[in-house]
């Protein structure tokens, strides 16, 4: 790795333009750990939000414009990317990647306000209507943290300096080890479900997965429910839903057990994808807790 050389002259501006839930950039937070990274999508729905981690304000500039760079993210739940906010310093290192540039900001104050203050969001806030005359990057989350958000958080920084991705990493995301070799310090991997980005492709293998072995464990074994209508044995009542559902599964033992698996597998890849989003976009006492972050 090498420390990219901060360039002369005004930033490129990448991406010009976004569609709803495009990929627009990662940011880079060390106060809140070397570890910490988070993906930028364009939009700041319930939708890309929850499922995506921070949301690009569509009438705000994008990373490098002249203007405002404003980014909302949850303070509690959905991996509470904006949790430690309240933990930013003056001259702290907020780092903006695209596919081609890097983009320094360092976090200069904060205020609280009231979610109808959507001049924050403005491309110049220090004077809303007024053509900006730096660049800043702004991000929203909610107030206070662990309850119903009443407020917003807005965390302002300030453009430093821009990098190409090509000659290396930026300073502020760099260490050095004793033999003098520079390392990018953010070495995560992204899990397996990160990089699905959806649970429906686990919902259908693990339902076709089900089917297939379901079919095929009847014909081995006999389905034991049509044995029992065949033969005219009523069967006992089932103490518990899970020993109804593991009962009416066709093969022997560890084959029933593996049905229900694959069951579960796809129940709760549904409730992730469709199911708690629509609760916490629908149900006011969760909407409330999801600390929606938009202002």
């Amino acid at each position: 790795t090498k420390v990219a050389p901060k360039q002369e002259g005004d930033p490129p501006v990448q991406p010009e333009q976004a569609a709803e839930g495009d990929l627009i950039a990662q940011i880079y937070i060390p106060r809140f750990g070397d570890q910490w990274e988070r993906n930028i999508v364009e939009g700041t729905t319930l939708e890309q939000l929850n499922k995506h981690g921070m949301g690009h304000y569509t009438t705000s500039q994008m990373p490098g414009e002249l203007g405002n760079f404003a980014v909302a993210g949850h303070r509690n739940g959905y991996g509470q990317p904006l949790g430690d906010v309240d933990k930013l310093q003056p001259g702290d290192a907020i780092v903006i990647r695209t596919q081609d540039y890097w983009y320094v900001y360092h976090y200069t104050e904060y205020e609280i306000v009231t979610p109808d203050h959507t001049e924050v969001v403005a491309a110049n806030p220090e004077s809303p209507g007024a053509a900006p005359t730096k660049r800043m990057i702004t991000l929203t989350t909610c107030e206070p943290k662990y309850t119903t958000a009443t407020h917003r958080w807005i965390s302002y920084g300030e453009f430093d300096y821009w990098a190409k991705v090509s000659d290396g990493v930026p300073a502020e995301l760099t260490t050095t080890d004793e033999s003098g070799a520079v390392r990018f310090v953010n070495t995560e991997q992204p899990t397996l479900i990160e990089r699905l980005g959806s649970m429906q492709p686990v919902v259908i293998a693990a339902l076709i997965a089900y089917v297939v072995l379901f079919i095929a464990a009847a014909v081995a074994w006999r389905w034991p429910v049509l044995r029992e209508i065949r033969e005219g044995v009523r069967p006992r009542p089932d103490v518990s839903f899970y020993g109804w559902l593991l009962r009416h599964q066709p093969g022997v033992m560890p084959i029933r057990w593996l049905l229900v698996l694959l069951l579960a597998v796809a129940a709760a890849g549904a409730l992730l994808e469709w199911g708690y989003p629509w609760l916490a976009a629908n149900i006011p006492f969760l909407r409330d807790m999801s600390n929606y972050v938009a202002v």
